[in-house]
């Protein structure tokens, strides 16, 4: 078997596959939009997945690949209203996208100039009934220091709170990695994004931790994770290296999915991972690993 995973927890993943997509999607009762759950749930992006088929119709991919959830990159240029329509007819929910945020928010003046733009996000974001949107500060400006560019972003970050909180929005701040993927870009350690959300202080300004980037600048996953769980406010899954569906590679994710959910956390694991199998496939695996790990002790 050419797969990276041993036969016998391929079967088990299997087994649990099987159960998991043959099981309905729960619905609210106006069934517009998924019933809340009790675990970690599961968004695909497809700016990653399903990319054989045009935009809209990915998300009937989504839908068949057993999740109910689905996110994305940029709203600007996108038809939202059709993605709307799509949306409502499938039953499924924008777990989140990214926000404009004016230009780089490492930059003197970033505060004023993000306001706009993020009224017009917030406006994008209710047309969608998507209560989360995702912030990047930019690439690090090499003649201002370290420490004025970490002002800027929190000086942008507070002073987008009080909309967001009126918006019921959720603004999370991404860090990447600057070793493999996005050199040059300014903040790549929770550590610093942590920071900022203290210093932010509102409950609407939170951490996108993406496991993938993090594995790659400061690994330490599960203990950065659960004693930060409150900050954070998204997740985003691929394993190291490469990219691709969990189970590819180092990061065990059984473990860290089960360290999440043992914190309460309640809100998305978005797949922005580019598989090495079939994206249906690749999907319904992430899917048997999350219930593998979320399920109750025997």
């Amino acid at each position: 078997m050419n797969d990276p995973m041993h036969r016998r927890r391929f079967l088990g993943l299997a087994t649990a596959v099987s159960a998991v997509a043959a099981a309905p999607l729960a619905f609210a009762r106006n069934g517009d939009a998924p019933a809340p759950a009790g675990k970690p749930r599961l968004s695909v992006c497809i700016e990653a997945l399903f990319t054989d088929v045009p935009f809209g119709e990915r998300l009937a991919k989504v839908k068949g690949a057993g999740v109910d959830a689905f996110e994305f990159w940029g709203w600007r240029g996108r038809d939202l209203d059709r993605l709307g329509r799509i949306r409502e007819e499938l039953g499924l929910e924008v777990a989140g996208f990214a926000c404009d945020t004016g230009g780089p928010l490492v930059a003197p003046g970033s505060a004023e100039r993000f306001i706009p733009a993020l009224k017009e996000s917030l406006a994008a974001a209710k047309m969608l009934g998507c209560r989360e949107i995702v912030a990047a500060v930019g690439n690090e400006l090499k003649d201002l220091p370290r420490a004025r560019q970490h002002e800027n972003c929190v000086e942008a970050f507070r002073a987008a709170a009080p909309l967001c909180e009126e918006a019921e929005v959720t603004l999370t701040i991404e860090t990447l990695n600057v070793l493999v993927d996005h050199k040059g870009y300014y903040l790549a350690t929770s550590e610093e994004g942590f920071r900022m959300v203290d210093e932010v202080e509102s409950p609407r300004v939170r951490l996108l931790f993406d496991i993938y980037h993090q594995q790659i600048t400061e690994g330490n996953l599960i203990a950065n994770i659960t004693g930060n769980i409150a900050k954070i406010g998204h997740f985003h899954v691929a394993d190291v290296p490469g990219r691709h569906q969990p189970g590819t590679g180092e990061i065990n994710y059984v473990s860290v999915f089960r360290a999440i959910a043992a914190q309460g956390y309640t809100g998305f694991l978005g797949l922005e991972m580019w598989p090495t199998v079939d994206h249906t496939k690749a999907v319904r695996e992430a899917i048997a690993i999350l219930a593998e790990a979320t399920a109750a002790p025997r």
